[in-house]
């Protein structure tokens, strides 16, 4: 990838993020609430926010669904773009191993992203498929405190030093547990 690609890349993804945290932030100073609630969730959601509302939120949410799509739909095409030219790549790799190699790479890091979308479509998206409080925070779990814990520990298990630390781990466990 060229470095001006990849500067550019970076840099839409810090605009687009600060633009939609703008935009909910001053949509939500326009809106009245009429009385002191307590929102049941670890971080304050603007959908949370909405719910508790005494204004019209019509507004709010067009505009949250409108930018909404394009902060989450524009990185995920992004993304399944550069993994159709890797997977195309991969195909042209005349070795077994390496094609494997490659795939499993690839293959965790789609699981991640797939779950990171996944997780997000569900909520943001499709928000009336999860009506409970519980879903929601469970949802906002997997996409805030789960994804970005799998990226590192993916990296990690790269490393021949902590797979090896890992297996001696594991090997005593199975000797403790007999």
């Amino acid at each position: 990838m060229r470095e001006e690609l990849c500067i550019l890349l970076v840099a839409t993804s810090w605009i687009l993020a600060y633009a939609n945290s703008l935009s909910q932030t001053l949509l939500l100073t326009r809106l009245s609430f009429c009385d002191a609630n307590t929102i049941p969730h670890f971080f304050c959601d603007p959908a949370a926010l909405l719910e508790l509302s005494c204004s019209d939120i019509f507004l709010n949410e067009v505009v949250m669904f409108t930018v909404g799509v394009v902060v989450i739909t524009l990185p995920f095409i992004c993304i399944l773009v550069s993994y159709g030219y890797i997977g195309a790549t991969i195909l042209r790799v005349p070795s077994t191993k390496g094609i494997c190699k490659a795939l499993s790479t690839c293959g965790s890091y789609l699981s991640v992203v797939s779950l990171y979308y996944g997780a997000i479509f569900g909520q943001y998206i499709f928000p009336t498929l999860s009506d409970s409080i519980n879903k929601d925070i469970i949802v906002a779990l997997m996409y805030m405190v789960v994804t970005p814990m799998l990226n590192p520990f993916i990296y990690s298990l790269r490393n021949r030093d902590i797979k090896e630390a890992l297996g001696k781990v594991f090997s005593r466990a199975t000797f403790f547990s007999q």
